[in-house]
């Protein structure tokens, strides 16, 4: 079985702005930056950055998506270097509203029907 099928949800490939903030486990904020979203699902997304997140960070990310911007938080399950002195981090959302989740899903319906 290939990663590709051990996926619950396909991923898009989609070029997002996207702000960042890690936190520790007390909540405190110990990094910030912004980054573009490689690609995204309905359950996660391919980030790239200019700094490396550490694996198993707390994320709090907040994209944008069309005219709308969702706030989602998520863990950092995979993190390597990418293109370009760049960084790509494998984030796993495991905090979305629903109102959140209904924006997504509409985009990534949108960006399908562009194909």
């Amino acid at each position: 079985m290939t990663k590709e099928d051990q996926r619950h949800h396909p991923r898009i490939y989609s070029l997002n702005l996207i702000a960042y903030a890690c936190t520790d486990e007390t909540g405190q904020v110990v990094m910030q930056g912004m980054g573009r979203t490689l690609n995204v699902s309905e359950g996660g997304m391919l980030l790239e950055t200019h700094v490396q997140i550490d694996l198993q960070s707390t994320v709090l990310l907040t994209i944008g998506l069309e005219d709308d911007l969702i706030e989602i938080s998520g863990k950092v399950i995979t993190s390597k270097p990418g293109n370009e002195d760049k960084f790509e981090a494998g984030i796993q959302f495991t905090g979305i509203g629903e109102a959140e989740l209904i924006i997504l899903k509409l985009y990534i319906i949108a960006f399908k029907g562009l194909k």
